[in-house]
């Protein structure tokens, strides 16, 4: 071991954040990188995957001559990304043949359709635990090989090398050595049969992409080569997707422990234990994460539009100024006066998996304004984690407590609402990028910084708590509201 501290990434899709974290398990400092969001079309999510390498390398080499410590101190590097954006780049230039698909990208729709339509939905659930959804890159990857020429040829060539982000930031930092991804990236591919820890060809074939390079995938404490910077290296001890970060961040090490991550989208988490599990209808199932020569399963509900939700309110409709306003709005008023918000964007995520819906706004009277359109964007939020969570609980999923990270947890309104709709305690993170500091204690742990999972569940210390303040039967006249909201969105009721 070569130091005490830990430099985390966190590569999310508004973003690169880089932060030296120290042997307390705190962040020393801090440095972030926008990348900008690419919409071609209706439905099409792009990202420059060039930029996003040159952002990464910026990131940590700021954050590490900015914290004062000596590269020497540095005992590893820890990398969470964002999840199922994937990246097609030719194996004899190392060049990007298109800008990555992002997760929310929907172009995938078609193939996963094919899928369900072929007879296959079962066979791609039992193996990977997921459903056929665009959200997974595999469609995405089929959109490639069938639409971009260059992707085309590379494949028939032998030279197509594919993979989520993390791989394709793993290849390029180890100096193009080292061609590897985590389990739990790879399980959100729609590729990766998760019992057995590797790819599927027969799935590969479903898809069309028999004779793509695949990443090895490791477990998120393996050995991903030494990272290299301008003037220094560290060792890339830890990869994981940035949802299964976070739970591992939030020290949710035991079954039943689960979190909810607010960002961009939201991911709702349970640890499921160290068996591949059957997930409840609407829930699909995840390897969390790999370490110590042991594998985590999760359940989760992937929910596609949240933070995203409150940019349109405030950047798009210029409804507010900053999230400080939205906050005072929403709590402005006693309640959203019957108007419901479904952020149906780019379709609807768990436990709907609507691919075709879209967004709407309903319940506005002649007394609607805009602070009950704000209000009902920030409840949106709310209760869609609320149905994953409801899903999970149906499911004879046991959630044993609920501890929440990322950006939103600031807006008090939205937490105390949660806890409310949801009539149980929740715990907020005592760090807002609980991603990174999950990445920075895998990496830590694969170290030696730190000794053992009881040691790092000792400094995951929650900052705040919220009690449900609500009474029953206006949880339950709130939620049924919403549930005709969402009927009215799902099929025109």
């Amino acid at each position: 071991m070569s130091g005490r501290n830990v430099v985390a990434v966190d590569q999310s899709s508004s973003g690169t954040k880089a932060f030296v974290y120290g042997a307390e398990g705190r962040p020393i400092a801090s440095v972030g990188i926008a990348h900008e969001q690419l919409y071609p079309r209706p439905g099409w999510v792009e990202h420059d995957p060039i930029a996003i390498l040159e952002n990464v390398r910026e990131a940590v080499a700021r954050v590490v001559r900015e914290s004062g410590v000596a590269p020497s101190s540095i005992a590893a590097l820890g990398l969470a990304n964002q999840r199922e954006t994937v990246v097609a780049w030719d194996s004899a230039t190392g060049l990007p043949l298109y800008n990555a698909l992002v997760w929310q990208d929907e172009r995938g729709s078609p193939y996963c359709d094919r899928i369900k339509e072929g007879g296959s939905e079962a066979l791609v659930r039992s193996r990977t635990g997921l459903v056929p959804d665009t959200n997974f890159s595999a469609g995405k990857l089929a959109w490639l090989v069938e639409n971009v020429e260059a992707a085309r040829a590379a494949l028939r060539s032998g030279t197509l090398m594919c993979g989520t982000i993390d791989a394709w930031l793993v290849w390029n930092l180890s100096g193009r050595r080292i061609f590897a991804t985590d389990y739990s990236n790879a399980s959100r591919t729609l590729l990766f049969d998760i019992a057995k820890l590797d790819w599927d060809r027969e799935l590969l074939g479903l898809f069309g992409l028999e004779g793509a390079l695949l990443p090895r995938p490791l477990p998120s404490d393996g050995d991903f080569g030494e990272a290299a910077f301008e003037g220094f290296s560290i060792p890339l001890r830890a990869v994981m997707g940035d949802s299964h970060a976070a739970l591992y961040g939030q020290g949710g090490f035991e079954r039943g422990s689960a979190k909810a991550t607010y960002g961009t989208g939201s991911s709702v988490m349970l640890n499921a234990g160290e068996s591949a599990p059957v997930p409840p209808e609407g829930i699909v199932a995840s390897v969390g994460w790999g370490s110590g020569g042991r594998v985590c399963y999760v359940y989760e509900g992937n929910i596609r539009s949240s933070g995203d939700t409150l940019r349109w309110v405030g950047q798009d409709l210029g409804l507010f100024r900053d999230f400080d306003e939205a906050e005072a709005l929403a709590a402005s008023i006693p309640d959203s006066g019957g108007v419901y918000l479904v952020p149906a964007f780019s379709g609807l995520g768990s436990p709907h998996w609507a691919q075709g819906a879209r967004a709407s706004i309903t319940g506005i009277s002649r007394g609607s304004g805009r602070a009950q359109i704000v209000r009902a964007a920030i409840e949106s939020i709310a209760y869609q984690a609320r149905d994953v969570i409801a899903a999970m609980s149906a499911g004879g999923a046991n959630v044993r407590d609920l501890r929440v990270d990322g950006g939103p947890t600031s807006n008090r309104f939205l937490m105390q609402f949660q806890s409310d709709i949801l009539g149980s305690p929740l715990r907020v993170a005592s760090v807002e990028d609980v991603s990174a500091r999950g990445a920075a204690f895998m990496a830590g742990l694969s170290s030696g910084v730190w000794s053992d999972e009881a040691e790092l569940a000792a400094l995951a210390v929650p900052a705040a708590e919220y009690i449900p303040s609500m009474g029953e039967s206006e949880r339950a006249a709130l939620i049924a509201g919403w549930g005709k909201a969402l009927e009215r969105t799902l099929y025109g009721i």
